[in-house]
């Protein structure tokens, strides 16, 4: 009976854990809509890798494999190291989706706690 208990407390951390990733990831994308100096969008991309690698490894414990594939491809567009160039346009319609999918996860998980 200890075990499940621990158990439950460790499940308990890492929710609340993944949905403070999720809500500073979402925080994140959406004020890349501002005029931010550059260095601003190359921490965001570094804050984004660790964040959605996190994600992806959490996912993967959990087996839920179309969320982890999503996690690391995420993981990999934000990356800051070897930038993909797609204009700024195309950047703050990615930031949006990618904003809102992570603020509709929260929805979604917690409806299946």
């Amino acid at each position: 009976m200890e075990i499940s208990v621990h158990s439950q407390v460790i499940q308990k951390k890492h929710y609340r854990m993944e949905k403070i990733i999720k809500i500073g990831l979402a925080i994140l994308m959406f004020s890349c809509l501002l005029d931010m100096p550059y260095g601003y969008y190359q921490l965001v991309r570094f804050i984004a890798l660790i964040g959605f690698g996190v994600l992806c490894y959490q996912a993967n414990q959990k087996s839920r494999q179309t969320e982890m594939f999503i996690y690391g491809a995420l993981a990999l567009l934000f990356q800051p190291f070897f930038k993909i160039a797609l204009g700024r346009e195309l950047w703050n319609i990615i930031d949006v989706i990618v904003g809102v999918g992570l603020l509709v996860s929260l929805v979604k998980n917690k409806k299946n706690e």
